[in-house]
């Protein structure tokens, strides 16, 4: 399967990723690569594979939670380009 610029562009857009015409060229040719590697697993017969979402097994992949020292809410602000007293200011992506 090929992808055509156009469909290269939306996704770019969706992704919020301003590409050059250059970089759109490349892009497209690159991606069309992709999928057609992804689209040789359609020629494996998969019948008796049973649909896993991981490779490998795993359990309980998460860290207990304990209480340690870190960062004071000054320290953690210190550096920030925008906060006001207590957290981080960042642009309203849903609205008001």
């Amino acid at each position: 399967m090929s992808l055509s610029q156009h469909e290269v562009k939306k996704v770019s857009l969706l992704a919020r990723l301003l590409l050059t015409e250059e970089e759109l060229t490349t892009m497209t040719g690159q991606i069309s690569d992709i999928v057609g590697y992804v689209e040789q697993l359609n020629e494996l017969d998969t019948t008796d594979v049973e649909p896993m979402a991981h490779a490998v097994e795993q359990f309980n992949v998460f860290a207990a939670d304990e209480v340690a020292p870190s960062l004071s809410r000054d320290e953690a602000l210190a550096n920030a380009p925008k906060r006001d007293d207590e957290c981080f200011r960042v642009p309203a992506v849903l609205g008001e």
